[in-house]
């Protein structure tokens, strides 16, 4: 079993930025890809960034050149800064941990999701 912990949400004026942190742990034998989503209330669940195991990157339109996502393979960690943040920013952040086991299984394991708020 992994789990997946996020931290680093909170309130924050437009304009402004917030760095999400994320770290697995428990029975690791591979991690692939690890992802941040958002939700808004009202809203689906969305993909905002992804990285592989190699280190490419992909993300939404939406962030593309406000956010960057990286991750320290050694610590098993994936973080998220965000810069010059809108109010559409504004949406509970899930960090997805896709993970191989020892007997060649895939699996998604979800943290409980951080709160970002951006308002003046």
């Amino acid at each position: 079993q992994v789990q997946v912990v996020e931290s680093g949400g909170g309130l924050v004026q437009p304009g402004g930025s917030l760095r999400l942190s994320c770290a697995a742990s428990g029975n690791i034998f591979r991690i692939n890809a690890m992802e941040w989503y958002r939700q808004a209330p009202g809203k689906q669940r969305e993909l905002v960034a992804s990285i592989g195991s190699g280190g490419s990157a992909v993300y939404a339109d939406s962030v593309k050149g406000r956010f960057t996502i990286s991750r320290d393979n050694a610590g098993n960690t994936v973080y998220l800064q965000m810069n010059s943040l809108k109010p559409e920013d504004t949406a509970v952040y899930y960090c997805n941990i896709n993970h191989l086991s020892r007997d060649w299984s895939l699996a998604d394991y979800w943290g409980q999701g951080t709160q970002v708020t951006v308002s003046s």
